[in-house]
């Protein structure tokens, strides 16, 4: 390849034998691919002194169209950066030998050391691991979505999901995450505090340098949508600048507002709760970047309630 970057194409990439052999040659070439085990591969591609380092699964990876190329890959190539995934086959929380001794070898020869800045970056179970493994990198920046603690039925048995992953070893080397923060420079993570059970997994993360961000409305995989509205991509961006900060997350949280899945489930929630004062208000706020003809009927009859009740709502706000 002229490239050792290049994205292989989807025809090279047809099954997944194919798509693990050109994994292999872009490794081959630019820096390495190494299977971890029967369901782990680490893939590195050396190229900048910024060290983005992901956590991606093998059938997401697979989904991704074109390329069939992990994200964070795509990313470090936009800016330069050096790019390490590690891939997993499945549910498997990163949770197996090979997978924490690889991180006890890349310590033992200071692989972190040679990088100005690194970014640890993960959702899901994945968020977990890159909370898990970040003290292999001591000064590092992680931003994790919806991050877990643990699955350990000693430490978490309020948290009853992924019943087969409550199995695994979650006492060994690097396992529960709040304890293996301790090293960051900063750690960023994001979850909907509307859903409870990741409420308490983030509210496990109790050190200074743990930024918890909160994104209403997104439910329990809030990824996807974020990555919809625009926003994580400039996350990860900043955090391999040291630019990452609070104040930039609200200001890229903005962008829920013109965001329709976000204001349709906002309006929703207003809806169930019964206070059509704060319904009406959100709606008429809303309507001059995202409208529609049914948002606009719910309107005028939250209005018509509320003069009843005696408040009268001025302004007519303007069509999207």
């Amino acid at each position: 390849m002229s490239d050792p970057r290049t994205v292989p194409d989807a025809s090279e990439a047809r099954t997944r034998d194919e798509w693990l052999t050109a994994l292999d040659e872009i490794g081959e070439e630019s820096g390495y691919f190494e299977p971890l085990g029967a369901r782990h591969w680490s893939f590195f591609c050396d190229a900048g002194p910024v060290l983005l380092v992901t956590f991606e699964t093998l059938a997401t990876i697979r989904a991704r169209s074109p390329g069939q190329m992990p994200h964070g890959h795509d990313i470090a190539r936009r800016n330069g950066w050096s790019h390490l995934c590690l891939i997993a086959d499945g549910e498997t929380w990163y949770r197996d030998p090979r997978v924490w001794g690889y991180f006890d070898r890349l310590v033992d020869e200071a692989f972190f050391e040679d990088f100005d800045r690194v970014v640890f970056h993960g959702a899901g179970q994945g968020a977990y691991a890159a909370c898990a493994f970040s003290v292999a990198a001591p000064g590092a920046t992680v931003l994790a979505i919806a991050p877990r603690a643990s699955l350990s039925p000693d430490v978490a048995r309020w948290d009853k999901r992924n019943p087969g992953a409550r199995r695994l070893d979650f006492t060994s080397r690097y396992a529960y995450a709040p304890a293996m923060i301790e090293g960051a420079e900063a750690v960023f993570t994001l979850h909907d505090p509307g859903v409870e059970l990741d409420d308490m997994h983030s509210a496990l993360f109790r050190r200074p340098w743990v930024h918890a961000l909160h994104c209403r409305g997104l439910g329990a995989e809030p990824e996807g949508l974020l990555s919809e509205m625009g926003v994580i991509e400039p996350m990860i961006e900043a955090a391999g600048r040291g630019q990452l900060t609070p104040r930039l997350w609200h200001h890229l949280w903005r962008a829920r507002r013109s965001f329709g899945p976000w204001v349709r489930a906002t309006q929703l929630r207003l809806a169930t709760s019964g206070n059509i004062l704060r319904e009406a208000l959100f709606l008429r706020a809303a309507m001059p970047t995202v409208s529609s003809r049914k948002m606009r009927a719910r309107y005028a009859e939250l209005c018509k309630a509320l003069e009843d009740e005696g408040i009268v709502l001025e302004d007519e706000p303007a069509q999207a």
